[in-house]
This record gives C-alpha cells, sequence and structure tokens, in this order.
C-alpha cells in the first residue's frame, strides 16, 4: 500500500479507503490509485484484510448432487450474485450425506465465511444445522425448508404437484403412480402431501401407489421397472417427482416396450432445458432457480451486513409447462 501511494501521489490512507470504500474519494484521485495498483501489480493480501476487518467476504456453499443438472444451475446463479455482491464462494458437495455434510459445515466454519447458504441434507435440522447456528454463523437455507429458526428460500412444492397430478385425473386416469424422492428433506415431503391432496380430491374410485426413487435415476428405474413390469396391474399414469428420476423412469418405460403417452402418461416435477426437445415433449413443473438463488444470497448478506431484521421464509414460483407427455395434443 505504501508503494501504491507513492506511486499515485496520495496517502496511505486514502488508498486504504479506495481498496474498502470506507469513505468517499474524488474521482480523479480514486483512479490515480486505481492506476497506481496497476502499475506496481498490487493484490490486495485477503487474509490480512480478515484479520484487521473479521470479514472474509466468502460465503460458505453446502449443496447436493452437483451432477443434476438443476443445482448446477442453482450454483451458477448462487455463485454470480455473489460475485455481483463482492464475495468468493467457497463450495462443496454434501451428497445428501449427513456425515458427510456434518463434515463439511465444520471445515466452512473453519475458514471463516461470513455466513452459508445450505441445501440441507436428510434430518441436517437435527443433526448439523444446530451447530453452525449455535456458533452465530449467518445462514440461509435454499431449495428446502428446515424447522429451524434463519433465513430459508425456496420453491413451492405442494400445489404444483397436485396441479400435475390433477391434470392427469382430468385426462380420465384412474390409477397414477408417484415417483417419490429422497427421504428426509421438506421437498420430498411436500411433493408427496400434493401428489395425495390431488388423489383425495379425485374422489374413492381412483387407485394410486407411490414408490421410492430416492432422488436418483438408478432408483427411479428400479422401481418403474418392478411396478410396471406387471401387466396384469400397472398404472396407466406416472408422476415423477424430480428431474434424475424423471431419466431413470423414462428409461424403464423405454426397456419394458412401454410408450409414453401411448401407454404410460407422464408428467414431472422439475423442468430440463431440452425437455421441449424430448419425444414426447414433457409437461412438466420448472423452478425459477435464478430468483432463488439471488434471493438467497441477497438475504444472506443483508443478515452478514446486520439489515435484515426478522427472519424470512419465502417461496419462489414455479412455472408450469404444459406439453405432451400428458397425453394432451394441443
Amino acid at each position: 500500500m505504501a508503494d501504491v501511494a507513492r506511486e499515485a501521489g496520495v496517502s496511505i490512507s486514502t488508498v486504504s479507503h479506495v481498496l474498502n470504500e470506507t469513505r468517499p474519494v474524488s474521482p480523479d484521485t480514486r483512479q490515480r490509485v486505481l492506476d497506481a495498483m496497476a502499475s506496481t501489480r498490487f493484490r490486495r493480501n485477503a487474509l490480512a484484510t480478515a484479520l484487521v476487518t473479521s470479514r472474509t467476504h466468502a460465503i460458505g456453499l453446502s449443496i447436493s448432487a452437483l451432477q443434476n443438472p438443476y443445482f448446477a444451475n442453482l450454483v451458477h446463479a448462487i455463485e454470480k450474485r455473489a460475485s455481483a455482491r463482492g464475495y468468493s464462494l467457497v463450495m462443496g458437495d454434501s451428497h445428501d450425506d449427513e456425515e458427510v455434510e456434518g463434515t463439511l459445515l465444520g471445515t466452512l466454519l473453519d475458514r471463516r465465511v461470513d455466513g452459508m447458504i445450505i441445501a440441507p441434507a436428510p434430518h441436517s435440522e437435527t443433526a448439523n444445522l444446530p451447530r453452525v447456528l449455535n456458533d452465530g454463523t449467518p445462514v440461509v437455507l435454499i431449495d428446502r425448508h428446515a424447522d429451524v429458526d434463519c433465513d430459508q428460500v425456496a420453491p413451492d412444492n405442494l400445489e404444483p404437484t397436485q396441479l400435475i397430478t390433477s391434470h392427469l385425473i382430468e385426462r380420465g386416469h384412474t390409477y397414477i403412480a408417484a415417483v417419490t424422492g429422497l427421504p428426509g428433506i421438506q421437498s420430498t415431503a411436500e411433493r408427496i402431501q400434493g401428489f395425495e391432496a390431488a388423489i383425495a380430491a379425485g374422489g374413492p374410485s381412483l387407485k394410486s401407489k407411490m414408490v421410492a426413487g430416492n432422488s436418483k435415476a438408478k432408483d427411479a428405474y428400479r422401481a418403474v421397472t418392478k411396478l410396471f413390469g406387471n401387466n396384469a396391474s400397472r398404472p396407466t399414469a406416472l408422476v415423477v417427482l424430480n428431474n434424475a428420476m424423471t431419466i431413470g423412469s423414462m428409461q424403464a418405460l423405454k426397456d419394458l416396450g412401454l410408450t409414453v403417452p401411448g401407454d404410460v402418461a407422464l408428467a414431472c416435477y422439475d423442468d430440463f432445458e431440452w425437455a421441449d426437445v424430448f419425444e414426447p415433449q414433457l409437461t412438466a413443473i420448472e423452478q425459477d432457480v435464478k430468483t432463488m438463488g439471488r434471493t438467497a444470497v441477497d438475504l444472506l448478506i443483508d443478515r452478514i451486513d446486520g439489515k435484515a431484521g426478522p427472519r424470512k421464509v419465502l417461496r419462489t414460483k414455479t412455472i408450469y409447462h404444459h406439453r405432451n407427455s400428458c397425453g394432451c395434443t394441443d
């Protein structure tokens, strides 16, 4: 900083104000400082800054299944917003495993991140989240709500699932199955509630069944193969409750020689960027990952800065894409 100050012809405190934006500096002086930083190849010592300010300007992110396009898009939205707000991202994959998540959250605490965005693993609200919250680290939960006292941002799960299930009922299907996601997380429970609500509203003549796909393509493949392998009593419609399971379910139906929607009508929660070029095109619920990621980052930084006020539990809207895997032609 002393070298920069000499080069720019200003005091060291002026260089500090430009770096940290702690006081207004005239545009001409600011530019001289920036030019001097470039000519002297000055780089801020992040560790030293953190020691002085007790801020690392880093956000920890604990999220699952990074290979899933949905989560990859969500990470991109979070990183883009964090960068725009002057924060870097320290990220790890919890693999939706309680022990892995516990280790990851401990590592993020050790790195002294200013706050964390967490997509909680199963049972995290009793196993891991209390430790982070008791530490005093600001936390925002994303994608999945949990029964803990912190800011949370997640999509609407119940009504969209009820919507696509009701649509299949309106199409005349009387035996509808659902492939359910990972147990122990709120989004799975809410989507099951939506499916059950639609079935209950459809009347006593409806038959339904739920099979466990555990939010994985291979588990969904096995479950759907077993369910539809019995030609005598198979459902005529299928609701799949996340995108990875949709891939596994469609592969299973194909391997069984069943067509969608000819033999089995299908609607799913989670959209794909390429869902409208599938054959058939998928009737699907799309989550607004950009809004979710942006909202979570803004909530967290407001909480870090002490500006957030009472905790917020927010729901982002979803988008219904009515295509033809459900059997509709228009």
